[in-house]
């Protein structure tokens, strides 16, 4: 019965990205004012391999291109940078469109430096592919920006989902699943603000494809559980989310990381990206609590083959994402 509602939440997260578990990284503008009146800029679009993301910059008429070139490589993205001139009046007041964020499932966030030291800052969805540039935006609005950003990381990251969905199979019992996945959240928490903060640094790409692994190990947990053994996530689930959580931090900080977060930034981004993605996940695990509950209100005896056959989902499914990115190493 439980197996049958696993499988059906892995098909559809399988259906909403097709393998593909981090197409979410939003693109970054950054346009900074020099003494001379002009605006250095750098662009940054997510990339795998030499192919980016199909996104442009279309600056206001008063605005024209002095100088453009490249920028370091950076893994996963491809980064831009360039020199503009919007004249006497400067930019503040003008319209700058992100071409070709329509219908992607990415953002982009926009920052603005200005040359008083003030800065603005704007997460630009799809729905509304334009920002305005009006000056120094509240505390508060930014914090919204990064919020959301935190949230869409944790829904659109399907990796992570699957590993707090296997520990939602596994963990038996309201008060230990709390505390299972308390543990969770704590050692991403730390990790994320220790990557954030420059204090650890470790390669993206290996922490991606020991992620997947991790997600591959609770699917045979769940497998040998349905057996009727129970694992070492099933008798000590905490320090198993504990462990594994420290990981996943590691990656959501490569989250942040690939948007080119200016420090002056940090300290916010870092407090409010981070409770996004907290409510993200306590809000699918909600969501499948009560789908759980709702499931063993009218469910009738389990199919033989059902115990096993959620692990096998998930694992199949992790085991894609782990070959995937040993393979792009």
């Amino acid at each position: 019965m439980i197996a049958r509602l696993a499988i059906a939440l892995a098909v559809l997260l399988f259906w909403a990205t097709p393998a593909s578990a981090h197409e979410s990284r939003p693109a970054y503008l950054d346009i900074r004012e020099l003494p001379s009146g002009q605006y250095e800029v750098l662009w940054k679009r997510p990339a795998r391999g030499d192919q980016a993301l199909g996104l442009s910059v279309g600056w206001p008429g008063a605005c024209s291109e002095v100088a453009a070139g490249t920028g370091p490589a950076v893994p996963g993205a491809l980064v831009e940078r360039g020199l503009i001139d919007c004249g006497a009046d400067g930019i503040v007041g003008q319209r700058v469109v992100i071409e070709g964020l329509e219908g992607m499932r990415t953002d982009t966030l926009v920052r603005v430096a200005f040359g008083d030291g003030t800065a603005q800052t704007n997460l630009v969805k799809p729905s509304a592919p334009w920002v305005d540039i009006e000056g120094p935006r509240p505390a508060l609005a930014v914090s919204g920006d990064y919020f959301v950003l935190g949230i869409e990381h944790i829904l659109l990251g399907l990796d992570h989902l699957l590993f707090v969905l296997g520990l939602t199979l596994i963990v038996r019992g309201t008060a230990l699943l709390v505390k299972t996945i308390t543990a969770f959240t704590i050692a991403h928490s730390l990790t994320l603000a220790a990557a954030t903060l420059g204090v650890v640094a470790v390669p993206q790409a290996p922490v991606e494809a020991v992620i997947a692994l991790s997600i591959l190990f609770l699917a045979s947990e769940l497998a040998r559980q349905g057996r009727g053994e129970p694992g070492l996530t099933a008798r000590h689930p905490w320090i198993v989310a504990f462990a594994f959580g420290l990981l996943h931090g590691l990656g959501f900080a490569g989250a942040l990381a690939e948007v080119g977060l200016p420090s002056a930034d940090i300290p916010l981004a870092l407090l409010t990206f981070n409770l996004g993605v907290e409510a993200g996940q306590l809000a699918f695990v909600a969501a499948v609590a009560a789908c759980l509950w709702a499931w063993r209100r009218v469910s009738v005896a389990p199919s033989r083959w059902g115990a096993g056959a959620s692990a096998y989902a998930i694992g199949s499914l992790a085991a894609f994402w782990l070959i995937e990115r040993v393979t792009g190493f």
